[in-house]
């Protein structure tokens, strides 16, 4: 099995932290970085190799990451030099993509089934899947219907039950080829043309653990609840340890091997992202 990692986005919501450090190194409790708990959660799901799409800081993941193989991993990387969308990295790689792959935001803290959403992908016959998670807005209101300046409804503070988008999907090469590689492609921009095209794509609701660290407030959640939560997250815990985000070496620029490669296989050294 197979992920990409979308983790070049330059973490504007959580300034000052990703000034020096890009979002996806940005440390959970007093140990790991998120992106090592990634990590460790793929390879115990089961996959094997993973591209990381990276750009703002790239220098920085690619010192901590190297090739994966501190976690049983072939790691590969494509330099998104320009932001191009959620999922346009994936059009510059997706010749080197197998047929069904699981993409994700490297700024997710989750105890979700990653492998389960690749397989439920692949079973559904559906070129793209979402996974999904439930939320609920209180409107602190009291509402009103009205048609032809009477009023037909009243609801005292109703709550509004709604499902978002985890920022992890399953995806069928299928679902990118009509697609320019190297123009941006967001997120909303292709599920709206699945939608058009009458190809929708498939839900796979979850209901357990669930961060964005990209928002402040689930980032300062994340790290106040990581040492309850740790048994849930990281149950396959060793006691080898990597390369914590204190130890972390940080060239001073961006090497000129950054900017040349070429979009890799996973399991060679390249560079790029969104999110």
């Amino acid at each position: 099995m197979h992920a990409v990692i979308l983790a070049g986005g330059k973490g504007v919501r959580l300034r000052p932290y990703t000034t020096a450090l890009p979002k996806p190194l940005v440390p959970i409790g007093d140990q790991h970085a998120i992106l090592e708990i990634v990590m460790r959660q793929l390879a115990a799901a089961g996959f094997k190799t993973v591209t990381l799409a990276i750009g703002h800081l790239g220098h920085i993941i690619r010192a901590y990451v190297g090739n994966g193989s501190q976690w049983g991993l072939r790691v590969g990387y494509a330099v998104e030099d320009s932001p191009l969308g959620t999922m346009g990295p994936l059009l510059t790689m997706q010749d080197r993509l197998p047929e069904h792959f699981l993409v994700m935001n490297g700024d997710i803290l989750t105890d979700l089934d990653f492998a389960g959403v690749l397989k439920h992908h692949e079973g559904s016959g559906a070129p793209l899947t979402i996974a999904t998670y439930a939320r609920q807005v209180k409107i602190d209101f009291g509402v009103l219907t009205t048609e032809a300046g009477s009023i037909t409804g009243f609801q005292e503070k109703p709550s509004i039950d709604y499902r978002v988008s985890m920022g992890v999907y399953g995806v069928s090469r299928s679902a990118l080829a009509k697609y320019t590689p190297g123009l941006p492609l967001g997120f909303d921009e292709l599920v709206l043309d699945l939608l058009a095209a009458k190809t929708p794509p498939s839900s796979y609701d979850f209901g357990g653990y669930w961060l964005d660290i990209g928002r402040p407030d689930d980032y300062d959640r994340a790290n106040s609840e990581f040492a309850t939560n740790r048994s849930v997250l990281m149950p396959f815990e060793t006691t080898g340890a990597a390369l914590s985000v204190a130890e972390l070496p940080i060239p001073a620029a961006r090497t000129a091997q950054d900017d040349v490669e070429a979009p890799a296989t996973a399991g060679t050294e390249s560079d790029g992202r969104a999110a």
